[in-house]
């Protein structure tokens, strides 16, 4: 199997899966195909990979002789990739199935199928625990079953464990050591009918973080495109589908924001050519037959859309923004997402620090989004000086517009020495959503490239107080501009003091001390001194004014880059960070083979690659070493840590320079 990442969000990503039949661009929608019932031509409606039912074609003797002679691609009319599932769902539903796991798979394997699937045992939600793990087990017994008896098969393989997160975790544990190519994440249909969307958020999450990164993972029973977002960007790549034609003959129609009935329509509700074409009352006219497949059809285009949708989300880094969209179409889906901010730590670490869009506060839920998270875990990492002035939100870049600060009323909630003699102030904005933003980081992404209301609510407002109340803690002198005490209530949280400076302040951003925090941000404290230590010269644009270009003498170290603030390192740059960074932080090693490779500047794929720092993120930049520790080239990583160390094809790094 070869499953490449091509981008990501969250922990959402773009890629391609490469099948016997064709490649699959992720994330995917699988129309499910009643291999006896089949009415639509789905391809023509955007479908790419189809899933279809091996145990049904199985018991049913004209269906498996034309499965057996001809293929299953024959029996269903589909060219491309095909899955298959084992009869699982019949288990759930009947009880028995009159097949074993041997059979089914051997079977599957007969007829072509693409991707084959064990028959596990789907344990449903809320079942005694005793019960969850019995089942469990047996679904691990035909793991190992079906590896033993497939030949060239791809397969398969489940994450059960009912609604018992160690459960799901220790299945996925299990199976990742194992060598299948997709990870099915099974029986969570019942969640998902009643509504029980936060009990879907833990399950998903228990499984997808224990899950190899290298494998798609596949939501079954997933069908409804108000789903499909959240679920992306827990990290799920596949879904199937019967909803668009269960649905449609129950005279219901698919929308990303829910599901409208037919006999309440006054218009239709898209422009798909079932919407533009035919009015409700034509539609209600029509005979059942007919009608379910215009409406299957209209179902179709909006889950084909709806997962288009959210690819681009995707490359351009509003995944977020869409998933919080999408959540607040339904209650329980709204307090799905809210859930999701118990699992702040392991999204920062696959959600990429710097992307195409900006940040949009669009609620209290965007407070535990994972840029907010990784921000403050930056901050507090930040050596403090002795004193801070605390100043309100303006335009941005904040930096451009504090010229000089009038004669006026601040407040001191801290005082140690006196305040007519200032020195090693710290100059910080007080915002929404992050909190506290360093006057010298104020064009980094997202702290300039975000956009809140004027107006906050209570949640922000709490937020930012817990958010102050941490990073005044390293400060002797505290000053706060009274339009940040009224805006956040401060005067009922510290006992403050009326002062005012002797004369109008000159706020101007120190340009070293600029360069060395943005390093420190980015690279790791201390970083900053690393890279520009000594006299170095800082060259701006002409037509902006903003810095551009470091250099030592005449040999450029770095270009801040305009579009997110961040540095890009230059040769001698890499030369200065993997001096001063301690092994094996920020590298990527590669072996023996690829070393040539990259010295002459090409890209570094995942497979020749051997160690790597576990806390890389994607788009940063990093330094490729060999096992020695010798710098070899620089890049920009397209993988986090996590996901170089697991995946054996596709580049993990774009390499920027080679030749030392």
């Amino acid at each position: 199997m070869s499953f490449e990442i091509k981008y990501k969000d969250a922990r959402g990503r773009v890629g391609t899966l490469k099948t016997p039949h064709g490649t699959i661009k992720t994330p995917a929608l699988m129309p499910v195909i009643h291999p006896g019932k089949q009415t639509l031509q789905v391809a023509d409606y955007g479908a790419e990979v189809v899933i279809t039912n091996a145990y049904l074609i199985y018991k049913n003797e004209d269906l498996r002789e034309i499965a057996l002679n001809e293929g299953v691609h024959e029996l269903i009319d589909f060219p491309g990739p095909i899955i298959t599932d084992s009869g699982s769902f019949q288990l759930s539903v009947y009880g028995d199935v009159q097949v074993s796991n041997q059979e089914i798979i051997e079977f599957q394997e007969k007829i072509g199928t693409d991707i084959g699937t064990s028959l596990d045992i789907p344990t449903p939600p809320s079942v005694k625990r005793e019960r969850a793990e019995r089942e469990l087990e047996i679904t691990l017994q035909r793991a190992i079953e079906s590896l033993e008896v497939r030949d060239e098969l791809m397969l398969n393989s489940v994450v059960q464990g009912s609604t018992f997160p160690d459960l799901r975790s220790k299945c996925a544990d299990a199976l990742g050591e194992m060598d299948f190519q997709v990870h099915p994440i099974g029986a969570v249909v019942p969640l998902m009918e009643s509504y029980r969307y936060k009990e879907l958020v833990e399950v998903v999450m228990a499984s997808v973080s224990h899950l190899p990164d290298s494998r798609p993972r596949h939501l079954m029973g997933a069908g409804h495109p108000m789903i499909f977002a959240l679920a992306v960007a827990m990290g799920c790549d596949l879904f199937d589908s019967a909803a668009y034609i269960l649905y449609a003959e129950a005279d219901r129609l698919l929308m990303p924001n829910g599901t409208l009935k037919l006999e309440n329509l006054y218009e239709m509700p898209c422009s798909c050519e079932v919407c533009t074409n035919y009015t409700p009352e034509q539609l209600r006219q029509m005979e059942k037959p007919e009608r379910s497949k215009l409406l299957a059809i209209h179902n179709l285009r909006i889950s084909f859309a709806e997962m288009r949708m959210i690819r681009q989300a995707i490359v351009e880094g509003s995944l977020w923004e869409l998933v919080e969209q999408r959540c607040r179409a339904h209650p329980f889906l709204l307090e799905a997402l809210r859930t999701l901010k118990n699992y702040s730590e392991d999204l920062e670490k696959y959600d990429p620090p710097y992307k195409k869009s900006a940040f949009f506060y669009t609620g209290p839920e965007s407070l535990h989004r994972p840029e907010v998270y990784r921000h403050l875990k930056k901050m507090k990492q930040t050596p403090p000086k002795k004193s801070v002035l605390l100043l309100p939100r303006s335009g941005k870049p904040y930096s451009e517009r504090l010229y000089d600060i009038p004669e006026r009323f601040y407040r001191v909630i801290r005082q140690q020495e006196s305040l007519d003699q200032l020195e090693d102030m710290q100059v910080t904005v007080v915002d929404v959503p992050f909190g506290v933003i360093p006057l010298e980081l104020d064009q980094v992404y997202p702290l300039a490239q975000n956009e809140s209301p004027d107006s906050y609510d209570e949640d922000s407002l709490k937020m930012v107080r817990n958010i102050l109340s941490d990073y005044l803690e390293g400060f002797d002198q505290v000053i706060i501009s009274e339009e940040v005490v009224e805006a956040f209530s401060l005067n009922k949280k510290y006992p403050l003091e009326e002062y005012h400076f002797p004369q109008p302040l000159n706020i101007v951003v120190n340009e070293q001390e600029r360069i060395k925090m943005i390093a420190d941000y980015q690279f790791g404290a201390g970083s900053g001194e690393g890279l520009f230590s000594g006299d170095v010269k800082i060259v701006k644009s002409r037509k902006t004014g903003k810095i551009r270009h470091v250099y030592d003498d005449e040999e450029l170290i770095a270009t801040l880059r305009a579009s997110d603030g961040v540095f890009v390192l230059a040769r001698e740059g890499a030369r200065r960070l993997h001096r001063y960074l301690p092994y094996p932080k920020n590298r990527v090693v590669v072996n023996e083979d690829a070393e040539p490779f990259a010295r002459e500047g090409k890209s570094i794929f995942a497979k020749f690659v051997i160690n790597c720092d576990i806390d890389i993120h994607a788009k940063e930049e990093v330094l490729i070493v060999n096992e020695q520790d010798q710098l070899l080239a620089f890049g920009k990583s397209i993988l986090n840590g996590r996901e170089i160390l697991d995946f054996n094809t596709g580049q993990a790094v774009k390499t920027r320079k080679g030749g030392f």
